[in-house]
């Protein structure tokens, strides 16, 4: 059996716990949290809920550590520390700087002697593996990825992050003329504002600048900046009431020739019910591949690109062979 750690008990949390009971050859050992154990209660009997100054004293105790942060201030500081004592995972989704948490996490990874996987879900991640092979394939062409429409977690966490913000709920939203292009093979040049919008839903505390709030939003570089924006303050009656669901998916599309000047398009697409559950579904997977190379010996750090397929699955190779290829 894998040991998994589960380091933070929000949505994806939750999701990673639920996504442990669906793979017969992995156990949940602990649960850490920020929060007090004591008013933590988890879907798992018999599973301790510890504090995160804890986790040190299970170095020996968990093969995997799924972390279940925000990537805007959590993940940066978690991943690196704890590399230093277990296999880890994260979900990393800042694309921007994902080469500067990839070297932090990478050096202390391969001093620990740990694997760490980071920048895991759907996106970076699923998404991420059918950029790659659209290129390879259709080396002449163009890459187009479209997200939404859905609830952005590490949008709306960076949101929920702003001074005098309650909470939030952020909906990335494909511009149907951009994908119509696309998708008739137009191979158009966009730029980032002509392929999204971002709409917010804000909950303000009672009293708070709501200019200087919105003004916060829309020019946070990284997430905001780059888009036309729509920001709109409503009650946590409304919000709990018209945004309580967290959907999402996307497409990545790759439109190419081929030597002789044949036209392809390559489309790969989600839609998803619940964004924290798949996304941990696809943590949980790359648990199974960080236990297992590092068992065969591997360290420091990697991403869904330097990982074979096989290694995800709970199935032999024998087995894949068979029924899958």
């Amino acid at each position: 059996m894998i040991r998994i750690g589960i380091f933070g008990y929000g949505n994806l949390g939750r999701g990673v716990e639920a996504a442990i009971k669906q793979n017969d050859d992995m156990e949940l050992v602990a649960v850490f949290s920020r929060r007090d154990p004591s008013t933590v209660k988890i879907n798992t009997e018999g599973v301790t809920v510890c504090h995160v100054d804890e986790v040190a004293s299970y170095k020996d105790k968990i093969d995997v550590m799924i972390l279940c942060g925000g990537s805007a201030t959590d993940l940066p500081v978690q991943t690196p520390q704890m590399a230093k004592h277990f296999n880890v995972i994260d979900s990393f989704d800042t694309h921007a700087r994902i080469p500067e948490h990839f070297a932090a996490v990478d050096k202390e990874a391969k001093a620990s002697g740990k694997v760490a996987v980071i920048s895991v879900g759907w996106d970076p991640g699923m998404f991420s593996l059918n950029r790659l092979y659209g290129e390879a394939i259709l080396p002449e062409g163009s890459s187009y990825t479209f997200w939404g429409k859905g609830v952005s977690q590490g949008h709306s966490d960076a949101i929920r992050r702003i001074d005098g913000v309650i909470d939030a709920r952020q909906y990335t939203i494909p511009v149907p003329e951009a994908l119509d292009k696309v998708r008739s093979g137009q191979n158009p040049e966009l730029t980032t504002r002509q392929k999204h919008t971002r709409e917010c839903f804000v909950v303000a505390e009672e009293g708070a600048d709501l200019a200087r709030i919105e003004n916060e939003i829309k020019t946070m570089p990284n997430y905001f900046a780059d888009y036309d924006t729509t920001v709109n303050f409503i009650s946590m009656q409304e919000l709990q009431r018209d945004h309580s669901g967290i959907p999402h998916g996307g497409f990545v599309i790759r439109s190419g020739k081929t030597g002789n000047g044949n036209s392809h398009i390559i489309e790969y697409s989600l839609k998803l019910d619940s964004n924290p559950e798949f996304t941990s579904s696809v943590l949980v997977a790359y648990a199974r591949a960080a236990y297992r190379l590092n068992s065969e010996g591997a360290k420091g750090c990697k991403s869904v690109l330097d990982i074979a397929p096989s290694y995800l699955s709970s199935k032999s190779a024998e087995q894949l062979r068979k029924e899958l290829l």
